[in-house]
């Protein structure tokens, strides 16, 4: 369940893609189960290839990788979060519309 830019991020992996990216990076924590996550899944994806190239968009499976949401305390999921410069810029608890989400990432793009 993703798009061909959405990425998948692993505790392997998760601070060279994420923590040391040279792009903000939008963090989906979500779990095949999760009715809400399904239902986000598909402009998650919409976003992964909007901003292709500006914003690495990506998700982890909260099943498949524990360790990286017990260090980012995410005790609901979904849990979407927005990391710039290795620092959280944003967080976002339970389903929301795209557009809190291409607002947010909109304004961190041109400054504001």
């Amino acid at each position: 369940m993703a798009g061909a830019n959405t990425l998948h991020f692993t505790e392997a992996d998760f601070d060279k893609e994420v923590m040391q990216s040279d792009k903000p990076v939008l963090v989906d924590f979500w779990a095949e189960w999760c009715g809400p996550c399904r239902m986000i899944g598909p402009y998650i994806d919409e976003l992964a290839d909007e901003y292709v190239g500006k914003v690495k968009v990506g998700k982890v499976d909260t099943e498949v990788a524990p360790r990286i949401a017990m260090k980012f305390n995410i005790t609901a999921i979904p849990t979407i979060m927005l990391i710039n410069k290795g620092a959280m810029a944003k967080v976002w608890h339970g389903a929301r519309p795209k557009r809190e989400f291409k607002e947010f990432i909109d304004n961190l793009l041109a400054g504001r």
